[in-house]
């Protein structure tokens, strides 16, 4: 049998709804099946969350399975989780228990219903899984980032579970079927998983954009960090496969891709000819591709940068100037208490070659105040590192102890109300640094990727290479297009524009211009043969 898929009308579009017919081999209608299902999938953390969730709900579709924005009337609901911020998995079971309330009232409301099965995916769900069955056990399935490629498998032990093929398990929000996988496949979930496409991946709203899973996993194991266990090991999928999911991408309209990882710079995929490709190359081989008019690739670890990446962000013109470099601390002692391998001044080096690779380059990075052991003279040495690089933006977070992790069983943990003061200060000064930035911005010239609608009509959004929100008038019709804009205006999160004219063939690279008063630093330049 086959799927035909299409929509009613414009109102049922809009209302997440449409019909799928299936067929049989002569072409006759089975009625019985002539209703879509629906899936609502709620996404909690990093890029590679979103991209998970994408694909879950490619895996889903063959069964019938189609997205809707909301949990109120779906027939599956997936939270799909983050066990980074702090109190991750109480936020999880805190929804859990309004998802458990609003399916006891959908039962009430309708006794033949069994209600919408529900699913908790992603870092908490592998890091808790037994004990989260046993804390909501109205819950249907559990499973861990590595296996949602067996989602129709696990689907359909819990109907089996449910009895008589009804979804959702227990009534009303009793107790669930309790279908737990958390294991670690042998074989990476990528070699089963459908095609991806613009729709099904993209970050906004026109399918320009979106992201692709070159590497999973992490070995560093910095000791604040819940990753290696639940994520598992460095993984890095094959040259060739993701040139392959480009390919598709670019086919079905996107023009941008972010290559991600969790530390997507140890990119080490087997090539074609049984060699190895790091990032560099790979950056290489995807700029290649005809239509892929922007690449990007996060999250990096100081750890792993080297010459070939350098040189590709001073040799690939569609390698945008744009890099997120953590570097989590300013002091060397917190550096060595994280176990994050290396010192300020190996990260101050990375910064300058980088600098002097793409002098334009805007930098990004992640912060942690507070960790265990983190003196005032510590944290000074962190504001001085933010005031030596100047980020274009930065993201910056109190600690919070991670059960399991070696940081969690520390002594000297610093008080609740000295980590909030110090994160103040840090984003203060953050906040200077990317508003400076911004401002930098107007009366320059910037090609923008149009990637989705404004929040009032006849406004477009789009991205500039430093992934800056632009925000510019236009008609819908160019959604999609790289256009030459003329920054107007800064605020403190976006850019407002007017559309000069569509970007012709490559992209044109921008003036090289230095963020603010920056320049290369001797210490810096006696280091570098340390990377």
């Amino acid at each position: 049998m086959r799927a035909i898929t299409g929509a009613k009308n414009g109102a049922d579009l809009a209302a997440n709804y449409c019909v799928v017919v299936t067929v049989n081999l002569f072409g006759l209608p089975c009625p019985e099946n002539s209703l879509v299902k629906k899936l609502f999938i709620r996404t909690y953390g990093c890029q590679m969350n979103v991209y998970d969730s994408a694909r879950m709900a490619d895996v889903l579709a063959p069964l019938g399975y189609a997205q809707v924005d909301g949990p109120e009337d779906a027939d599956m609901i997936i939270l799909n989780t983050c066990h980074i911020r702090e109190k991750a998995a109480e936020k999880v079971y805190s929804e859990l228990g309004r998802l458990r309330d609003m399916k006891r009232q959908r039962v009430l409301e309708n006794p033949h219903e069994a209600g919408p099965m529900l699913a908790v995916a992603g870092c908490v769900a592998q890091a808790e899984g037994a004990e989260m069955l046993a804390r909501a056990p109205f819950l249907d399935i559990v499973f861990g980032p590595q296996t949602y490629h067996r989602l129709p498998e696990m689907i359909a032990r819990a109907e089996r579970a449910a009895g008589q093929g009804g979804r959702g398990g227990g009534r009303g929000g009793g107790k669930g079927a309790g279908v737990l996988d958390t294991e670690f496949p042998a074989v990476a979930k990528f070699d089963h998983l459908p095609k991806a496409t613009a729709n099904s991946t993209n970050l906004g709203g026109s399918g320009c954009s979106s992201f692709l899973t070159i590497q999973e996993g992490c070995d560093k194991f910095c000791t604040f960090c819940v990753v290696p266990y639940t994520r598992g090991m460095e993984f890095s999928r094959p040259g060739q496969a993701v040139l392959a999911e480009c390919r598709d991408l670019v086919a079905s309209g996107v023009r941008e891709v972010t290559l991600l990882g969790q530390n997507v710079n140890a990119y080490h995929g087997s090539a074609p000819n049984g060699e190895t490709w790091d990032l560099a190359e790979l950056i290489s081989q995807l700029a290649a591709i005809d239509g892929l008019a922007r690449i990007r690739y996060t999250t990096s670890h100081p750890r792993d940068m080297n010459e070939r990446l350098f040189a590709a962000h001073a040799d690939c013109a569609k390698l945008m100037p744009y890099m997120h470099l953590p570097a989590q601390s300013g002091s060397d002692s917190i550096l060595a208490a994280m176990n994050r391998g290396y010192t300020v001044v190996e990260y101050q080096a990375s910064i300058e070659r980088l600098r002097r690779a793409r002098p334009d380059i805007a930098l990004s990075g992640d912060f942690i105040v507070g960790f265990p052991g983190e003196s005032e003279t510590d944290f000074e040495a962190t504001m001085e590192l933010v005031r030596t690089v100047e980020y274009a933006q930065a993201y910056s977070f109190k600690y919070s102890a991670r059960p399991g992790t070696p940081a969690a069983g520390l002594q000297d943990q610093v008080p609740e109300d000295v980590r909030g003061a110090r994160l103040q200060r840090l984003q203060a000064l953050l906040d200077s640094q990317q508003q400076a930035f911004n401002r930098r911005m107007v009366g320059r010239r910037l090609s923008v990727l149009l990637d989705r609608r404004g929040r009032r009509p006849g406004q477009l959004v789009g991205r500039s290479p430093y992934m800056q929100a632009v925000h510019l008038d236009g008609p819908e019709t160019m959604l999609g297009q790289l256009v030459e804009v003329e920054i107007t205006a800064a605020h403190a999160n976006s850019l407002a524009g007017q559309m000069m004219c569509p970007v012709s063939g490559p992209e044109s690279r921008p003036v090289p211009r230095a963020a603010g008063n920056w320049v290369p630093s001797e210490v810096a330049r006696r280091t570098e043969k340390m990377i």
